[in-house]
């Protein structure tokens, strides 16, 4: 598919100023709160590890699978505050982009392997299951800052 990049970085863009929006909301919760777990949200179930399996996320599908780059997955204890998660971040776009740039010259599937499953998907398939997952965990966050007394902000691309 042609042109499939220019689509997918302005998409990118996108979801980046929607993360912007969340992780300034996230600056006015307080430390403990940001950390504080909660098992009914899955993923060690706090604000800050649920970010961080999201960029883990990234950090596999993208730079792992796609680019080849064998980046060693980020851990939840080593990210204390929103600015620590937001530096992980500028990490995840800066493959995203290199991703992004080279999306038009896959010739190949993906060849991927989950749970000694071995299976193939295109570029765009894959840059499509990594944003809506972060939507999906992104959700779970508004609800945990609901649960926690907080009132949630509007994180949606149309508001």
């Amino acid at each position: 598919m042609e042109f499939i990049a220019v689509y997918s970085k302005e998409q990118y863009e996108f979801i980046k100023e929607s993360r912007g929006i969340l992780f300034e909301f996230c600056k006015t919760i307080s430390a403990e709160d940001f950390v504080n777990q909660n098992t009914s949200f899955g993923r060690g179930g706090s604000i800050r590890n649920l970010l961080v399996h999201v960029a883990n996320t990234y950090e596999y599908w993208i730079a792992n699978i796609v680019l080849k780059k064998n980046v060693i997955y980020s851990e939840y204890e080593n990210f204390k505050t929103i600015q620590d998660v937001i530096r992980l971040f500028d990490d995840v776009d800066n493959f995203m982009l290199e991703f992004i740039s080279k999306m038009d010259d896959f010739e190949d599937e993906i060849v991927y392997e989950v749970q000694n499953i071995k299976n193939s998907a295109k570029p765009f398939k894959i840059f499509t299951h990594i944003i809506t997952h972060e939507y999906h965990h992104k959700g779970q966050i508004l609800s945990l800052n609901r649960h926690l007394g907080y009132t949630p902000v509007d994180t949606d691309i149309m508001r």
